[in-house]
């Protein structure tokens, strides 16, 4: 039996299809707390034999997908363009409920459709988390230096320097003698400022360390290619998640956006450059390239220079260093997957 499931933020849908005659047997809904999540399962646990099929499992439905993980239950996840597409052909006009999106869930689930298995999380997640971490923070330490260089502008001839620290700051305010409110008040903000940006370098630090204890426990070669540090490994395989999801190097190469694209065929075939795929990855990809191309003794200054010589422009010569990175990256992930999952394989041989 396929149960399938249109996740809520505040309550779940759940109906049962069977994969033979593709028609609804059962249906429940349920509220979105663990309440609701042990009737749900004690509901599906009348079908012996069963798989759920969760609509959007790596969004709305992650916590119920991972929990049914935990609990040795088989998911797979199902895109919500594939249930609108489903309730298109067979009802037509726009009819939704939740209902009809568990029961187009599961039928896509039955005819082997647009789905994928669903594992459960494990350091990849972790890599992703700490990315993300990273990346608010410094967004957020842009934010406070723009404000204090705003402040600075008014109070000091000038303003102050574009690369500002904390140190740099609190310098200039220490010279300062305000005259009048508005200045004595702007001095004050600046002070908060300087010190919401000491911690916020603190924050940046500790999730630098955290970063590097994770890919210690992962024991990735990610970092012996020049030009990848901790925070650009992070990135890698945090947005890239498990390497052998990826059937080629072709296929992450299309997924980074470092493919090109062909817009005419036949004896002079055309292409342009990619504009899609996860721009993240992509760019962790071009700093990569960029700094390899600005150590002279690295490979992938010699690739480069061997394109230009060759006759291509140098936005042509990056392109091609992109892609020929994004193979290696991703057998280099997918090397340090397997071997990272033989010790687990041969230990469940052994017990």
């Amino acid at each position: 039996m396929i149960i399938g499931v249109d996740p809520h933020k505040g309550s779940h849908t759940a109906t049962a299809v069977s994969p033979i005659t593709n028609a609804p047997a059962s249906s429940l809904r349920v509220d979105a707390t663990l309440a609701g999540y042990r009737q749900l399962l004690r509901w599906g646990k009348a079908f012996p034999e069963r798989q759920w099929a969760i609509e959007n499992a790596h969004g709305l439905g992650r916590h119920l997908a991972q929990w049914l993980i935990a609990r040795g239950e088989i998911v797979v996840d199902v895109r919500t363009t594939a249930t609108a597409r489903v309730r298109e052909l067979s009802r037509g006009g726009g009819r939704k409920n939740d209902m009809l999106d568990a029961s187009a869930a599961a039928s896509i689930a039955a005819a082997q459709g647009d789905v994928s298995p669903v594992r459960a999380e494990d350091e990849t997640c972790v890599f992703a988390l700490l990315e993300e971490r990273r990346a608010n923070v410094a967004a957020h330490r842009v934010r406070l230096a723009n404000q204090l260089h705003a402040l600075l502008r008014d109070l000091v001839p000038g303003g102050a320097r574009p690369a500002l620290t904390a140190a740099s700051a609190t310098a200039l305010l220490r010279g300062l003698r305000p005259l009048s409110a508005a200045e004595r008040t702007r001095k004050q903000i600046a002070r908060e400022l300087v010190s919401e940006i000491r911690a916020t370098d603190a924050r940046l630090a500790l999730t630098a360390e955290q970063m590097t204890a994770a890919l210690s426990a992962r024991d990735t070669r990610l970092q012996q290619v020049q030009g990848i540090g901790p925070v650009t490994a992070v990135r890698l395989l945090g947005r890239t998640g498990r390497a052998s999801r990826f059937p080629s190097a072709a296929a992450f190469a299309n997924y980074a956006g470092v493919a090109p694209i062909e817009v005419a065929s036949g004896d002079r075939a055309r292409h342009r450059l990619s504009r899609s795929g996860d721009r993240q990855l992509n760019s962790a990809l071009h700093l990569v390239a960029v700094t390899q191309v600005r150590m002279p003794h690295s490979l992938g200054c010699s690739y480069f220079d061997r394109k230009v010589a060759e006759g291509k422009t140098r936005n042509e010569a990056m392109r091609c260093l992109k892609r020929r990175l994004a193979d290696h990256v991703w057998r280099l992930m997918l090397a340090d997957e397997r071997r990272h999952e033989r010790p687990t394989a041969a230990a469940t041989v052994i017990a």
